[in-house]
């Protein structure tokens, strides 16, 4: 097997998984708001449709809940739908879709119908865009039983999850870090990651253990490379996969720093980030040195993009939580 090595980007990462997944199998399609000719308002899609014709990658009108009721028809009749929702917010009038159908029709039908489709959503903040283009949404699908939901924080990652999440018998929702589509890093291919369920740990420490996934990573990396320069090693966990959640190495993780801190840019309350908190409470309480913490988005709609940085998780705040974890004077 030849191994290459190429430097992209998430975004070129993302379209090469898609144009591979593609190659490889006929039943794959591409749809969506612009994906066609265009290639996508953030050119995830560009030169699908040139390299496969306007019948495998193609545009649909502007009807995000007919997008993917037409995805659970074809996934239903043995092809494999990749569906974009052109912003986070613009999925909502799909949501009906998503939690009636897309959710529950292995349930439904007792296993003899499974959806193999995938709900591509550009998300989250970091981009100074306005309302309704920088919500983090990940809440509503990872509390929607059915749903595998994942968000990749590397060009690596986004490759291999987004190959992954094409290649399952079960519906997954890809939460694409915006912020993240111009990050670059060095891929070897064919590519040896993870698939979804499992999380990484991207940077080793013994004091606390930072709690991560999708554009809260880097965040959490840099927040770790300023504490280490004050004398304290974070460690960094990248979680990869919201649901399945990979409890082992989360709480591994944990029990052997004693602290954590989760970050995540969603808001708080009922988020993400406080069922991680609760989760780890429970299976490592008699391993902690302080209750767990969490640096998230503010419970407010998203604000106007020269307010976003309030916001946004930032390194000060992940600091400012590193010490409140009761260390010994």
């Amino acid at each position: 097997m030849t191994v290459t090595h190429d430097k992209l980007s998430m975004a070129q990462a993302l379209n090469q998984a898609l144009r591979d997944a593609m190659a490889e199998d006929p039943a794959v399609v591409m749809f969506g708001e612009d994906v066609g000719p265009l290639g996508g308002v953030f050119r995830i899609t560009d030169g699908l449709t040139a390299e496969f014709g306007e019948n495998r990658c193609f545009d649909t009108p502007l009807a995000e809940s007919g997008i993917v009721g037409m995805a659970v028809g074809m996934a239903m009749n043995g092809m494999r739908p990749v569906v974009e929702m052109q912003f986070d917010a613009f999925a909502y009038p799909a949501f009906e879709q998503i939690v009636s159908h897309v959710a529950k029709m292995h349930n439904r039908t007792r296993g003899r119908v499974r959806l193999p489709m995938v709900i591509r959503v550009p998300y989250a903040g970091g981009i100074g865009g306005v309302e309704h283009h920088c919500d983090s949404s990940e809440a509503y699908y990872a509390h929607t039983p059915g749903l595998q939901v994942v968000a990749p924080a590397t060009p690596a990652d986004a490759y291999a999850l987004l190959r992954a999440a094409i290649e399952a018998p079960d519906p997954v929702v890809f939460l694409e870090p915006k912020k993240l589509y111009w990050s670059k890093e060095e891929i070897e291919f064919p590519v040896r990651a993870p698939g979804i369920g499992t999380a990484v740990i991207r940077r080793a420490g013994t004091d606390a253990t930072l709690i991560a996934y999708g554009p809260s990573v880097p965040v959490a990396l840099e927040a770790a490379e300023v504490a280490a320069q004050e004398g304290r090693e974070l460690q960094v966990v990248d979680l990869r996969s919201i649901v399945p959640f990979d409890d082992e190495t989360v709480c591994a993780a944990v029990r052997a720093t004693g602290r954590a801190v989760v970050v995540t840019e969603s808001a708080g309350f009922a988020g993400v980030a406080a069922e991680i908190a609760a989760r780890v409470t429970e299976r490592c309480f008699s391993s902690l040195a302080a209750p767990v913490r969490r640096v998230t988005g503010f419970d407010i709609p998203y604000p106007p993009p020269k307010l976003e940085h309030f916001q946004l998780p930032g390194v000060d705040r992940v600091l400012d939580a590193v010490d409140d974890l009761q260390w010994e004077q």
